[in-house]
């Protein structure tokens, strides 16, 4: 009778506002406590900007920038690293991350047929800030995922001064998620997926370092939310009926961390983001392009130095483990939290994706004890 109520009072809460986190309603993902904002600005410095354009019955698509730090980034790099989940996807700027272990612009996150016009606006970003003059060569780096089913993606309606507003706009503190930026017209388990953000912090004896991610969604599979068969018990997953392509259209997973890593290391949590999608019953289906772009804040690699050596201290291999369940959980809980936070949308071609139906969730999960 108690579990009843409790269901009971949560279906309330729903009505009242639709659009609330998981954990606002007893749903807590892993065992690490999180940042004050779950977010990856909870990582010091990193600031993330949207531009959401919905218009008629068209346009659902937009912009999500995330910027590692203040400052010019292109003479004082982070060092990052990019791995593969899978390739089906338009990621610019991979070769020289994978090769020089740095980045040197700002993440910028659209739609698929938009890469190029973020790319020559993050061109234009980069060379016009002071101190960049002479500067004739710049690695833009854009993901996307493509929403196409809700958004007239051939019209390409994104444009250079979207993008540049999403930079201006990126800001610390609370990030807004759901049908905004770059996730306005993504789908996920088929329902509206969008834009999601999670972190972690762990305890000061095992390094009090913090990990950000925030993910754009919009992939399939079978859908598990904090463990529990939730697209199974909704009876609504991929490859229920025929083989479709209900489970492509691509996952961007981003990880900031204040955490002294290197390249080398910094791949080796961008792997671990791969185990948290899974996590959620992503599958990493053959259309799907997953990416995980990773950086850390906690040193800088100058452009240009007359210095022949450099010196930076680095976590050791040892001590890295925990920073890979923090990846693990603030990536699953970040792409719940997309879903969680999502709203039904309309959009072109009379095409319609619900929003996923809180209350039955809620109720299954009641079911399986997975409600605090």
């Amino acid at each position: 009778m108690k579990n009843s109520l409790l269901i009971l009072l949560f279906l309330t809460t729903i009505q009242v506002n639709a659009q609330k986190r998981p954990r606002q309603l007893g749903i807590k993902i892993g065992v690490l406590p999180t940042g004050n904002f779950n977010a990856i600005t909870d990582v010091a410095g990193v600031k993330v900007g949207h531009v959401t354009l919905i218009d008629g019955k068209d346009i659902r698509t937009g912009v999500t920038a995330i910027l590692p730090r203040e400052g010019n980034l292109f003479q004082q790099k982070v060092p990052a690293a990019i791995y593969i989940g899978n390739g089906f996807g338009k990621l610019a700027g991979y070769s020289q991350v994978e090769e020089l272990g740095t980045m040197e612009t700002p993440i910028i996150l659209t739609n698929t047929l938009s890469v190029p016009t973020a790319a020559d606006a993050l061109i234009d970003w980069t060379i016009n800030q002071k101190g960049n003059e002479n500067v004739r060569s710049v690695n833009p780096v854009v993901g996307e995922t493509n929403d196409g089913f809700l958004n007239d993606i051939r019209a390409r309606h994104v444009k250079k001064e979207h993008v540049l507003q999403a930079l201006s706009k990126a800001q610390t503190g609370k990030v807004e998620e759901g049908n905004v930026g770059a996730g306005t017209g993504t789908v996920c388990f088929n329902f509206k997926g969008g834009i999601g953000t999670s972190s972690r912090k762990l305890p000061e004896k095992l390094g009090g370092y913090t990990v950000g991610v925030l993910t754009q969604t919009n992939f399939g599979g079978v859908l598990k939310v904090n463990g529990v068969p939730v697209g199974e018990a909704l009876g609504k997953y991929a490859f229920k009926e025929s083989l479709d392509k209900s489970s492509d259209g691509s996952c961007m997973m981003i990880i900031a961390t204040d955490a002294p890593l290197d390249a080398r290391n910094l791949k080796r949590l961008a792997k671990r983001a791969i185990m948290g999608m899974a996590e959620t019953g992503g599958i990493a289906s053959n259309g799907s392009g997953d990416y995980v772009i990773a950086f850390s804040t906690a040193y800088q690699i100058p452009h240009e130095t007359t210095q022949g050596t450099s010196s930076v201290t680095l976590l050791h291999n040892d001590y890295i483990s925990p920073l890979f369940m923090a990846t693990i959980e603030a990536t699953n809980e970040a792409i719940i939290n997309s879903l969680f936070m999502a709203k039904t949308s309309d959009g072109t071609q009379g095409h319609s994706v619900e929003e996923l139906p809180k209350g039955k969730v809620l109720e299954i999960m009641g079911k399986y004890g997975r409600i605090k």
